[in-house]
């Protein structure tokens, strides 16, 4: 009897339920992106200022690429695609801000070329987005802010 009762209320809990929510472990790096597009820059680095306080960080940057090619076997999940990159003639690189915050913060740009001359030297006002990679349910993320510098030296928040 108490294993009849035990399955009964197995199956009446179990129909109710929804779905549970399954988040991932995976962290989010916090901080500034930069993406440009300005010719002759070869380093940078970026002082963000909130609250009062600054942090200067340096900025690495490495050339960006683009996906050309892409082709696939099928239209199914399990079929097999494939794509190549190519260089794109831009640069991306990405300065850590540990304790950047969700609130509207002055950066300022700094970039330049080979000897180190400035190239660009820009301020902007913008606000870091919370990124969540597990989706909004979940916990965890941290903000971020990405940065474009067009080809004329304009830099816009992305």
């Amino acid at each position: 009897m108490r294993r009849a009762m035990a399955a009964v209320l197995l199956l009446v809990t179990a129909c109710g339920s929804t779905p549970e929510q399954v988040c991932t472990a995976i962290g989010v790096p916090v901080g500034v992106g930069v993406d440009v597009r300005s010719a002759g820059v070869a380093t940078g680095a970026l002082e963000v200022c909130w609250d009062g306080r600054c942090t200067t960080r340096p900025l690495a940057l490495w050339p960006s690429s683009r996906v050309v090619g892409g082709t696939c076997a099928g239209t199914a999940p399990e079929d097999v695609c494939s794509a190549s990159a190519e260089p794109d003639g831009g640069l991306h690189g990405y300065a850590d801000v540990p304790d950047l915050p969700v609130r509207p913060v002055v950066v300022k740009l700094r970039l330049a070329d080979g000897t180190g001359a400035t190239v660009l030297d820009r301020q902007v006002e913008a606000t870091p987005k919370l990124v969540r990679p597990g989706g909004p349910e979940c916990g965890g993320g941290g903000a971020q802010l990405n940065l474009a510098v067009a080809a004329d030296g304009s830099v816009t928040a992305t």
